[in-house]
């Protein structure tokens, strides 16, 4: 009696587990069939969107949640500081803004950009939040996260909020952005983040901020927010740029006009991005309302779903009527076969994998004793 023996590759390909839940991948991306695309994806009627040297990044409206143009928007990417943007989001509702704290030497050493922290000085939480989002400081970020409980806790709750905003190309590991592995995000992913977090009236206050005073030991001293657009782009309301040698320029900013706000998320820029970002912020607001939109920043999950599994990443799909869709070749960078198995589809794979093998070996001694039975005949 013979038994069919299935594939290991056809086994590992067709599950992936998340929390200990086996699901089939699914098909079509959060936000529109399109937005599946690793190419330009363009709505037809009007002109072109701007070129950028941006490897990935979104156009969309914010009030409506209508994407109005994108380029490989699913892909995953590492966030820099611009993950800065989920933290506040996760934090503010959860840390009361006038509490104060004395920040420890864990988080005043942290490395990369820096607002100041002193353990000799005494914040209030909205300090912090200023400093994280005006001066993008890595040890603001700490200080907010062990104000939370501990690190642990706060990328556990970044990363529960960023599925309960359907934000399933993002994964936390650093409340700063720093690198590190496994971490990534999405131009997508930014502006769902980024919508989300204007609607909150402190988040849009921290972002908009020019120009504050900040506590020291001894008196202040004034930071000033690192979003050029700011002072360059009428309308801008602000959110975050970050650069990281490894992730290199990435930004996600609004602006708002005439009632309408804008919303543009870049990701992997080598550099020299403000003029890029004013030119597709320009023909945002130029074509909002006048086209059919490629794609849709999604709703958050209502509370009654987040203990289902949710679909995660964007496969290639083919482009919805009346959208152009230019294919690109895919970026050896972090959206590859291999960076998207988690540590848990790792484990299934070996035990698989080491399964078949293990029955491969028995079944073939055992072919050879009966071979051997046969000679003995």
């Amino acid at each position: 009696m013979w038994t069919k023996l299935v594939p290991v590759a056809a086994l590992i390909a067709s599950v992936t587990l998340t929390g200990g839940t086996a699901y089939a991948e699914p098909t079509t991306p959060v936000g529109g069939e399109a937005l599946g695309s690793r190419g330009l994806i363009a709505p037809a009627g009007v002109k072109k969107p701007p070129k950028s040297k941006a490897t990935s990044y979104v156009i969309a409206d914010a009030d409506t949640g209508e994407v109005l143009a994108a380029k490989d928007p699913h892909g995953r990417y590492l966030p820099a500081s611009t993950l800065k943007t989920l933290t506040a989001i996760t934090l503010i509702p959860k840390l009361d803004k006038n509490r104060k704290i004395r920040p420890s030497h864990n988080a005043c050493n942290q490395e990369g950009s820096a607002v100041g922290l002193s353990p000799k000085a005494t914040y209030k939480v909205e300090d912090l939040f200023r400093a994280l989002m005006m001066s993008s400081g890595n040890d603001a970020a700490m200080a907010l996260a062990e104000t939370n409980g501990s690190l642990a806790k706060t990328m556990s709750d970044m990363n529960a909020e960023a599925k309960r905003l359907q934000a399933n190309d993002t994964v936390a590991k650093t409340p700063s952005g720093l690198d590190k592995p496994g971490q990534s995000s999405s131009a997508y992913d930014l502006a769902l983040i980024a919508r989300a977090g204007l609607a909150n009236p402190d988040f849009r206050r921290y972002i908009s901020t020019k120009t504050a005073k900040f506590p020291a030991p001894k008196g202040y001293y004034e930071i000033s927010n690192h979003n050029k657009l700011l002072w360059r782009y009428d309308g801008m309301v602000g959110v975050k740029n970050g650069w990281t040698s490894k992730a290199q320029a990435s930004f996600v900013g609004a602006a708002t006009r005439g009632g309408h706000t804008i919303v543009v998320s870049i990701m992997r820029h080598e550099g020299g991005f403000w003029d890029e970002v004013t030119q597709l912020l320009d023909w945002g607001f130029s074509v909002r309302g006048k086209t059919t939109p490629v794609g849709r920043l999604v709703d958050p999950l209502p509370a009654s779903a987040l203990a289902a599994p949710q679909p995660s990443g964007a496969p290639n799909a083919s482009a919805s009527p009346g959208v152009s869709v230019t294919p690109a070749a895919q970026p050896p960078l972090l959206d590859t076969a291999a960076s998207k198995q988690t540590d848990s589809t790792r484990t299934v794979g070996s035990l698989v994998i080491g399964g078949g093998l293990l029955f491969g070996l028995i079944w073939l001694g055992y072919g050879i004793r009966r071979k051997r039975g046969r000679s003995r005949l």
